[in-house]
């Protein structure tokens, strides 16, 4: 006979999320790091009194915005390289929808991300109960169907014993290379608190490992006639060559073949930047000797990349019209983009049987002597435009030169949306695989500080530096004082533009005028004066301004020894941007315009169109 325990549901779940491990390093670990909670009445009752009865064995963390705290479990995952992640829990209504935002994050960056939010009573007897959405012509919908299309796998428990196969699924696609993304488990209010006899099976302890597929037999063999029939081979390495730790494999194949390497934003850092084959950033906020190389390329090695627009140029950059794109991928959704022979394979597995199929492969000397030279010159670019400066307004790329310079690139630096993500691409100096952490997938405004949060309860021992404007961080900055509570410090570096200058200078560069970015350009009837530095001192943090990159340098090196999370605020300058480098990106400017700044725009538009190569 079956032994069972008798359990509320939100206590199984709890128990059976404590009892999930994974190897790290060949030491066993519990793959659930901890659970991200602020409670409300759809959570706080059942889910909450759950945990509190496992808080040793599954650490409760609490948080002040339920988008950051998602944000932060996220970049955890990420920093960890998909082994260990973290579960978030709010309450039903505005907690969970505010959760919607970051499940989209996940589900674009393939990242691990089990979300619980509190739901209506599955009982329906208290309807409409406080904060529910009501549907007047479905009684089964509730508010947290909004996770359904930025869910890998949707749940809403009903009924106690439904969390048992839930959770199978659920750890399925968490595990998964292919397949992997956030999980969202609505749980109906009344059912976490309702009590079954479970089954002491399902809470026995289990090891998660990841699971390493090797390329079919087929696309290798076709794989590797045509890597060698390159003239002019490329690689791209996106975000896979991370997520595998496949870094010292690339370095090996790279090396023996000659072949030179571009990183999406997602994949840089998959070899150091002083790697001579590294031709950094690739794509709209690519290096000039990564561009021009994928401008020829014959046979593009597509390594753990989802071919993204910035990637692409918009399917604009790739212009050998005899190109043929390979497409090494763990997933067949992305293998097969732009017409690419599939080798549907881990990138580690993909890369080592590369390596030997290939051995007696060298690119031709002329194409590696071209890529060399390529990247000798974009350093001696980059140089000047990141290098010391008296100027009263700094640009972002010379801001970044000091970070580096203050910093080095043993540093973790996380960054996510406007005009940092480009200057960073093509300028930062990465070290150690990972330790360039960009959010870009989705580009999510006030990723930054809650990420830096994540990814230093992932590497405690980083020093994890986040870079975000004035306008992402008005916009979620609130982790900085669970950073502080938690006595996980991080170093921000803000730098005010007084606005959106990265939207400002897209909306210039299609003709249009000035308008509702730069807060100068916005209808207001006083401008506002933000003290960052004293707002950052009042959530808890170091904080201090400073007048120049000579003065931002000193407080950086200051920030080393400080003992919690500090926050270094300089002005910059919101019109400059790094001119080297760089490729086209489609962004439609308008057909028809009274403004004559509009319709040369369009003019110039309609010829970068032209280097499209639709459905190549």
């Amino acid at each position: 006979m079956t032994k069972t325990i008798r359990l509320t549901m939100a206590q199984a779940l709890t128990r059976f999320l404590s009892r999930q491990m994974t190897m790290v390093d060949d030491k066993k670990m519990p793959i659930f790091a901890g659970v991200w909670a602020i409670f409300g009445h759809g959570n706080v009752a059942g889910l909450g009194e759950a945990l509190y009865q496992v808080r040793e064995e599954l650490p409760t963390y609490r948080a002040h915005n339920e988008q950051a705290m998602a944000h932060a479990a996220i970049a955890f995952a990420k920093a960890s390289f998909r082994r260990r992640m973290m579960a978030v829990t709010s309450s039903v209504g505005p907690g969970a929808t505010n959760m919607v935002t970051a499940a989209a994050l996940a589900h674009v960056n393939r990242l691990p991300l089990l979300l619980l939010p509190g739901d209506v009573f599955a009982n329906r007897v208290p309807d409409p109960v406080l904060q529910q959405v009501e549907s007047f012509s479905d009684g089964t919908v509730s508010a947290n169907d909004c996770f359904r299309p930025v869910s890998r796998y949707f749940d809403r428990i009903t009924r106690p014993e439904q969390i048992i196969p839930a959770l199978a699924r659920t750890m399925a696609v968490l595990t998964d290379p292919t397949e992997c993304g956030p999980v969202t488990l609505a749980l109906c209010q009344d059912v976490q608190a309702e009590a079954y006899d479970y089954p002491e099976s399902f809470f026995e302890e289990r090891v998660w490992l990841q699971r390493r597929q090797r390329p079919d037999r087929e696309e290798l063999a076709a794989a590797i006639a045509t890597l060698k029939s390159a003239k002019k081979p490329l690689i791209i390495a996106g975000g896979g060559v991370i997520y595998s730790q496949a870094s010292s494999e690339l370095a090996t194949f790279v090396e023996s073949a000659g072949i030179p390497v571009c990183e999406t934003q997602g994949g840089k850092s998959s070899l150091p930047d002083a790697h001579p084959l590294n031709m950094a950033a690739v794509g709209v906020t690519g290096t000039a000797a990564a561009n021009r190389l994928a401008q020829e390329a014959d046979v593009i090695l597509a390594v753990g990349t989802r071919l993204q627009d910035f990637t692409t140029g918009s399917w604009a950059l790739f212009q050998n019209s005899l190109k043929t794109f390979i497409g090494l991928n763990v997933q067949p959704f992305d293998a097969a983009k732009h017409r690419a022979q599939p080798l549907v394979a881990d990138v580690k597995e993909g890369l080592i049987e590369l390596s030997v199929a290939l051995k007696d492969y060298r690119a031709p000397a002329d194409w590696t002597d071209k890529a060399y030279s390529g990247k000798e010159e974009w350093q001696r670019a980059a140089a000047k435009v990141t290098g010391p400066t008296n100027a009263s307004l700094p640009s972002d790329a010379q801001v970044i030169g000091a970070v580096q310079r203050a910093m080095g690139s043993k540093a973790t630096v996380l960054h996510a949306a406007g005009g940092l993500p480009g200057e960073m691409h093509k300028l930062w100096q990465a070290g150690a695989p990972g330790s360039y952490h960009a959010e870009y997938g989705f580009s999510c405004m006030g990723y930054e500080i809650a990420g830096g949060l994540g990814a230093k309860m992932a590497r405690p021992n980083d020093e994890v530096v986040v870079m975000i404007g004035d306008g992402s961080y008005l916009m979620l900055n609130s982790e900085i004082a669970t950073s502080v509570m938690l006595g996980h410090k991080i170093n921000i570096v803000l730098l005010d533009n007084r606005g959106y200058g990265c939207i400002n200078r897209l909306q210039m560069g299609t003709g249009g005028a000035n308008f509702n970015n730069l807060l100068r350009d916005t209808k207001h009837e006083v401008l506002p004066d933000i003290d960052f530095a004293a707002h950052a001192r009042s959530l808890g943090a170091i904080a201090e301004k400073v007048a120049s990159i000579a003065e931002l340098e000193g407080a950086l090196a200051r920030a080393k020894q400080n003992d919690r999370t500090t926050v270094v605020v300089i002005d910059t300058d919101p019109l400059i941007s790094t001119e080297e480098g760089g490729f086209w990106w489609d962004v439609a400017v308008p057909e028809v315009s009274p403004r004559s700044q509009v319709n040369d725009a369009r003019k110039n538009y309609e010829e970068k169109q032209k280097l499209q190569r639709v459905g190549d």
